[in-house]
């Protein structure tokens, strides 16, 4: 008895100091592929298409069609797509821009004539080209296995047979209810019975199944220039919108060269502009200036350096970022280290730096959702995809249930920016995906939510490079971010969970940064997070999945 006592205590002990971790959850580990999504019935679609034989774009494709019918507000085929694909057989990376332009009628005149002083942020005018549905072809055509038709199933039955709503989604919703009561087409299908679905209530969207049921029998030419385009360019006539069938039918999207830097012995990859992933670099470059290794992850020195960089590079990434068919942006002037050094000799070691202004690259020389894939030979995606703003532009397509993203909110009304409006142009975008190599070790990665992404993608390279985390404490740790704005915001705003110490948060005020605490594990604000990594050397993968989401990491099954 008393033996049997010892090794209990023993073992007691044992789990104790196990458990003393900085996360939650325990990464996923498998010889064959995994799926990480917001959402777990997504993530297990995604599982579902590897263990059917298709490759990391297959099962990419089927999470994201499913998140479309399980977080509407989110994403879905009225928004666009960004991706990284790692493909393993050629050992290279490659980078999709989906983002659809703005309408050939959509100049700046247009908006002046109605003596607009911003683009609106909702309405029918703040809609462009979704560019989801024809990503999703281009992928495929390229990277997939499985038959394209098979890919919607999931999504379909779930669409068509209901599932029940998760709780994060469930507060987005309750949330939403007036603004989607102004919209036509909206009330009758996602506020049944004049209300917005709770957590555990079955949601069925029969419109949205018709839709995915011609994408998949007639491909992305139902969504551009078939019965679908047919109903977009119905309600922009309606609604006094721009967009034409030209302006759909002759989009495609553009594969790209993904852009880099280097940071503790890591390259990082992210999508050339018109999308912020050059800030990320940026500010990783700007980090790089420092021991940031020396500090814990939390303590306020190593906090700080980190705030600054990120002031310093939002400020460089919204004067410059646009669409570079029509401006030039100096993506290697920014990204390059001397340019790095000469911006951080800005950053003071004790004082906040609150509005620091854009730089001059040139004289120096030389609402969203994440998914990630991993198949068993290796191959990744790092994809993200949206609709922009909660519910995108609140202008729902009449039969076909989903909403049109309002991604040309971002575009200004000053002749003089690099991002003002004009005709088939593609704005300043938000989401990005990420991805990173340490000789055998490749992760795809990615954290949603808005102009915050960026810095939390510094943020998860640092903690890996910096702090040695896994992918969980990486994805997990708190993080930081911008804000609050607005006119009634404090100066030098910057937010950040409550599990940052007391102690830092304290310091931090001292030296001029105004703390804003967001909760413990933030469900909105600081972003959510997935990862997948792959290790050449023993061929295991392995994901991590943000506990501040609804979803998993999940593997495909054993084979049988």
């Amino acid at each position: 008895m008393r033996l049997l006592l010892a090794l209990s205590l023993s073992a007691a002990v044992l789990l104790a100091q196990e458990g003393a971790r900085e996360y939650g959850r325990s990464m996923t580990n498998s010889r064959q592929g995994i799926a990480a999504t917001s959402q777990i019935l997504a993530s297990q679609a995604g599982a579902d298409m590897l263990a059917a034989g298709g490759t990391a774009a297959d099962a990419a494709i089927a999470a994201n069609a499913l998140l479309g019918v399980v977080e509407p507000m989110m994403d879905g085929i009225g928004g666009d797509l960004f991706s990284l694909y790692w493909d393993q057989r050629e050992g290279k990376l490659y980078g999709l821009n989906a983002s659809g332009w703005s309408a050939k009628k959509m100049t700046l005149e247009y908006f002046l004539v109605k003596s607009a002083k911003t683009v609106p942020s909702t309405g029918i005018d703040s809609v462009t080209v979704p560019g989801c549905v024809a990503g999703w072809a281009a992928i495929h055509k390229r990277f997939g296995k499985l038959p394209w038709e098979r890919l919607f199933a999931p999504a379909i039955y779930y669409a068509r047979e209901g599932f029940p709503v998760s709780e994060r989604i469930a507060g987005y919703w309750g949330r939403s209810v007036k603004a989607l009561s102004a919209d036509a087409a909206g009330p009758a299908v996602f506020l049944p019975g004049g209300k917005a679905p709770k957590e555990g209530e079955m949601f069925r969207n029969p419109e949205l199944a018709r839709a995915y049921e011609l994408i998949a029998t007639q491909g992305a030419a139902a969504f551009y220039r078939g019965e679908i385009a047919g109903a977009i360019v119905a309600v922009e006539r309606k609604l006094g919108g721009a967009m034409e069938a030209a302006d759909l039918a002759e989009w495609e999207p553009e594969w790209v060269e993904p852009i880099s830097t280097t940071y503790r012995g890591w390259r990082v990859f992210e999508l050339p502009p018109n999308g912020q992933g050059m800030g990320a670099l940026e500010m990783l470059n700007l980090m790089e200036q420092t021991g940031l290794s020396q500090h814990a992850p939390l303590s306020s020195a190593a906090m700080h350096w980190k705030i600054e960089s990120m002031r310093l590079a939002y400020a460089d990434m919204r004067k410059y970022i646009t669409d570079p068919r029509f401006v030039k942006v100096p993506v290697t002037e920014l990204l390059s280290k001397p340019y790095a050094q000469r911006r951080a000799a800005a950053i003071q070691k004790d004082r906040a730096g609150c509005a620091p202004e854009a730089g001059d690259p040139l004289g120096v020389s030389g609402n969203t959702t994440y998914l990630a894939t991993v198949d068993a030979s290796g191959n990744i995606a790092s994809w993200i995809q949206s609709v922009s703003g909660g519910w995108g532009s609140y202008v729902a397509v009449p039969g076909f249930g989903f909403h049109l993203q309002n991604r040309g909110a971002s575009f200004k009304l000053d002749r003089a920016h690099a991002n003002v409006i004009a005709p088939r142009k593609r704005p300043f975008h938000t989401i990005i995906p990420g991805f990173a190599q340490k000789g055998g070790l490749r992760i795809g990665f990615g954290i949603m939510g808005g102009p915050v992404q960026p810095l939390s993608h510094a943020q998860f390279i640092s903690n890996l490079a910096d702090h040695g985390m896994n992918l969980q404490g990486a994805i997990e740790s708190p993080r930081f971010v911008e804000g609050p704005s607005g006119k009634d915001a404090p100066a030098c705003a910057v937010r950040m969970e409550t599990r940052v110490p007391s102690d830092t948060r304290r310091e931090l005020e001292a030296k001029g940064h105004k703390v804003v605490t967001v909760g413990t594990y933030s469900t909105s604000g600081v972003g959510v997070g997935q990862a997948v990594m792959h290790n050449a050397a023993t061929g295991v993968n392995s994901a991590s999945s943000d506990p501040r989401g609804d979803g998993a990491a999940i593997p495909q099954g054993a084979p049988r």
